[in-house]
């Protein structure tokens, strides 16, 4: 007789799924992504003193020096130092970094939208919020 017939419910113990070092999918997914959002905020800060992935200040709205009266290489120190705090946050604190990286993002967007150019750049980071977001719902799992 099958369960449908009878009205129960049939329960299957949790099964771990092939993982590394016995990791079940979700230690996997916090891994992958705490380990992203470590490494790139760090290495995209680290660049913005040196100019070797992108030349950093074209991505800046003009109205952002208005409001702090810096040159826009200036501006892109302030916001290198910002994002490898950014990264580090994340490595000890990934519930909060998290949140940090999230909002750091949402601030890039309103940014480019801003700039009225480098729309695929904005909807590239509009993803990577939304994988800090996940990755702040798994820290929480967690802690």
């Amino acid at each position: 007789m099958s369960s449908a017939s009878t009205g129960r419910r049939l329960h299957f113990p949790a099964r771990r799924t092939s993982s590394i070092r016995g990791m079940s999918g979700a230690e996997q997914a916090y891994a992958l992504l705490r380990t992203l959002y470590v490494v790139a905020p760090v290495l995209f800060g680290l660049d913005k003193f040196f100019n070797i992935l992108a030349y950093w200040p074209t991505y800046l709205a003009p109205v952002a020096t208005q409001i702090v009266p810096l040159s826009p290489q200036g501006f892109m120190y302030i916001v290198g130092v910002v994002e490898v705090i950014a990264g580090l946050l994340v490595a000890f604190k990934p519930r909060w970094g998290s949140v940090v990286v999230a909002l750091w993002l949402a601030g890039i967007i309103v940014n480019l939208l801003v700039l009225g150019h480098f729309y695929d750049v904005a909807l590239r980071d509009f993803g990577l919020l939304v994988g800090a977001l996940a990755l702040n719902r798994l820290a929480v799992r967690r802690a």
